[in-house]
Formats: C-alpha cells, structure tokens, sequence
C-alpha cells in the first residue's frame, strides 16, 4: 500500500493532496499544470514536498516531522516519463539492464531476456531508440520498469505520443501487463485511457483532489 499526505508551495497554486493506494491502478486525471507530476515527482523523490509523508509498504519514504526524506535510489519506485527517458546511446537490451547492473543483481541475463520476451521486444535487442517506433518505445520503457521489480509503478502521461491507432493496441497490452500484485499510479489528462486502464479514478485541479 502506498500512503501520500503532502503539502507543496508552488508559484501557481498550493498542491496539498490526500489519498492512498492498494494493489491496484489509481488514475489522476487533470489539465496540463494542475500537479498531476509533481505528486509522481514528490513519491519518487525528484522533488520533497513541504511537508506531510509518503509510507510505501509500511517504509516510510518521507516524513516532515521525523525528518525522513529517503534518497531516489533507495525508494524502490518505477517511474515511466512521457518522454519514456531511455538512454539513446546504449542498445534496447542495456536499456533494460542499466538499472539491475546497478543493484548489482545476480544473472542479469537471465532476468533481461525473461522481460524482454515478456514485452515482446526481444527481436529488439541490439537496436538502438532511435531506430524504434513510439510504441516499441514505450514497451522498451515499460519492461526496464518491469525489470527493475519496483514496489511501486508511476506512469506520466505514457501514451501522450502516440496515435490514436496504436494508443488503443497499446492500452490493451498495458492493462494485461499491470495485472500485478502492486500501487499503480496512472496519470493521463485524457478520460477514456483512465477510464479504460485505473480501478480508481481522482481528478486534481490547481493542486487539489476534487
């Protein structure tokens, strides 16, 4: 379960939210600007709210008062940008392991060729993102996540660059995928992706649950 209590001052308005998530999909709806990432930002830990705390799993990520504030690479979180942030110079394949390299988890290979056949990307292995379409690219994104085996997914606007044809192949495959034992937060502006995709749905405006 994830628990988020923050409080952040912004030049545009206060983000002050309140909401928790189970083994399920959450859906944050809302306009460009109305703090829909900087409450993904806050979980991962790119931005410290204010004040307030983040609990993941009974871990306490962040906390105001007892000073808690747990560095990115050690909260376990996944974190899937619009822009999907792969490495440009490194192959499909070192895409997907850069981040076990880094845990130093044992048999890298075995655990990268199980997620890429998973996400159907094998084929892949030695190209490089450039030579990807958009919706290779998000399945690349998606099974580094995968990989990585986070206690928690946080998706920002993934289908933001994509048709409308291969957004909706794409959002059938995604939902199968995320048929996990784990928070999933899904943020999106537009209505049918969270209606589609999330179990429960909140909408923020200018920094507020509505």
């Amino acid at each position: 379960m994830l628990v988020v209590q923050i409080y952040k001052k912004l030049a545009e308005f206060d983000l002050d939210v309140s909401f928790q998530v189970e083994d399920n999909i959450l859906g944050l709806m809302g306009a460009s600007g109305s703090g829909k990432s900087m409450i993904l930002k806050c979980i991962a830990g790119i931005e410290t709210p204010d004040r307030g705390r983040i609990v993941l799993n009974n871990r306490i990520l962040f906390d105001s008062e007892k000073k808690i504030n747990v560095p990115i690479q050690k909260r376990n979180v996944g974190y899937m940008f619009q822009s999907y942030a792969l490495f440009p110079n490194m192959s499909v394949y070192e895409n997907v392991s850069v981040g076990l390299k880094a845990r130093k988890i044992k048999d890298v290979d075995i655990v990268v060729r199980k997620v890429m056949r998973q996400f159907q990307i094998s084929e892949l292995a030695s190209r490089y993102p450039k030579q990807l379409s958009g919706g290779q690219r998000q399945r690349v994104a998606l099974a580094r996540l995968m990989a990585y085996e986070p206690d928690v997914l946080l998706l920002d606007e993934p289908f933001s660059a994509l048709d409308e044809d291969l957004k909706e192949d794409l959002l059938q495959e995604l939902k199968s995928e995320l048929q996990i034992s784990k928070p999933v937060i899904f943020v999106s502006h537009n209505k049918e992706e969270v209606n589609y995709l999330c179990d429960l749905k909140y909408k923020i405006k200018q920094g507020k649950i509505r």
